[in-house]
């Protein structure tokens, strides 16, 4: 575990055993509290489990919403992006990015924007969340090419694929004016 560059960043490294006598069959652990806990990650408890499946350039996110979020890519690969959002946060508007897959994990802190985008053919992503989703209750976003956030997604033009929530969100600014 390495905490990320600001407060409610970590990021996780596991350990895939490989079966020597299997074809394609391994084995990971992705969570263990009291070991997480003995490194200084703050106690954990979820409530949800959500898996998202996306095809090559998709963009998920930036999403902040009010939970933590522990995430693992169980098929494929992402290019991940985790932004502070928080107005007047020390570290207000610095940004993380790096890719996940089999072997890592990340955990984003309650109000940290999350995002990612599929950069293999496609993608499994799992979340477990510490809070519930809720439909009728908004959750602040920011646009996935806000220029101020500067993130250099590897994926770009046509192949890009955004949902029409993140598509019509707002850029940071425009977040902190309200």
């Amino acid at each position: 575990m390495t905490p990320g560059p600001f407060p409610g960043l970590f990021l996780l490294d596991l350990v895939v055993r490989e079966d020597a006598e299997r074809s394609g069959a391994s084995f990971r652990e992705i969570y263990r509290a009291e070991e997480l806990e003995a490194q200084g990650v703050p106690p954990f408890r979820p409530v949800q489990w959500n898996v998202s499946e996306s095809e090559r350039g998709t963009v998920r996110g930036i999403h902040a919403e009010p939970w933590d979020k522990l995430i693992h890519v169980t098929a494929g690969e992402v290019f991940s992006a985790v932004a502070d959002v928080g107005k007047g946060s020390p570290t207000a508007g610095e940004v993380w990015t790096g890719r996940l897959d089999r072997t890592n994990a990340i955990l984003v802190g309650a109000g940290l924007g999350n995002s990612f985008q599929v950069v293999s053919a496609r993608a499994t992503v799992v979340y477990l969340v510490t809070g519930s989703w809720r439909p009728d209750v908004s959750y602040p976003t920011v646009r996935f090419d806000d220029p101020d956030l500067a993130i250099r997604w590897p994926v770009t033009g046509e192949g890009v694929e955004l949902s029409d929530k993140d598509r019509s969100a707002p850029s940071l600014r425009e977040l902190w004016a309200d």
